[in-house]
């Protein structure tokens, strides 16, 4: 099996240039990026499906297989529609901005700030066991972490509230109930 060398160096230009467009900031350089990527996934299924052959009916010799051109025109159909999309989100950015430009999430920036300073979100709840890691570091933060006080301890022993885990007595706690 032979393959025309010029089929496979098309095919690595349309996905490498197809790529470098698509991480672009312009929506209209991203839509030429996703065409370019397209046309070069479907001439590599055209390439991969082997040479060519008597039209796929039955009882001839040496077909050529149905299934790449069928992918072929699957991805062709999925590449116009994403195309029609992604022309209507540019037209709609050119007429509120005046400029097709993608621009950063305001959310991303605030997330990207938070992992810079390595601060935690507000609505992140802390567990309440430590949980150990790989290292053993937390062998070191154990000595520097605020123990909990008990809420058995000072409750006096003619108290009715008992320890976690005990069958006897009241389930009643000063601060609440359980």
């Amino acid at each position: 099996m032979s393959v025309d060398a010029a089929l496979i160096v098309a095919i690595a230009v349309l996905v490498g240039s197809g790529t470098t467009l698509m991480l672009e900031r312009s929506l209209s350089r991203i839509l030429v990026g996703f065409v370019m990527v397209g046309n070069g996934v479907n001439l590599m299924f055209l390439v991969a499906s082997g040479p060519s052959g008597s039209p796929p009916i039955v009882g001839r010799e040496n077909m050529t297989d149905p299934l790449p051109q069928a992918m072929a025109l699957t991805a062709i159909v999925i590449t116009l529609g994403v195309c029609a999309f992604g022309l209507a989100l540019a037209y709609r950015s050119w007429q509120l901005s005046g400029h097709d430009d993608v621009l950063d999430d305001i959310e991303d920036n605030l997330v990207r700030r938070r992992a810079e300073l390595d601060e935690t979100s507000s609505t992140f709840d802390a567990p309440e066991e430590e949980v150990p890691d790989e290292e053993g570091s937390d062998e070191e933060t154990q000595h520097s972490r605020v123990d909990r006080p008990d809420p058995t301890e000072g409750a006096g022993a003619d108290s009715d509230a008992t320890t976690p885990g005990s069958t006897h007595g009241s389930t009643h706690d000063e601060g609440g109930t359980r």
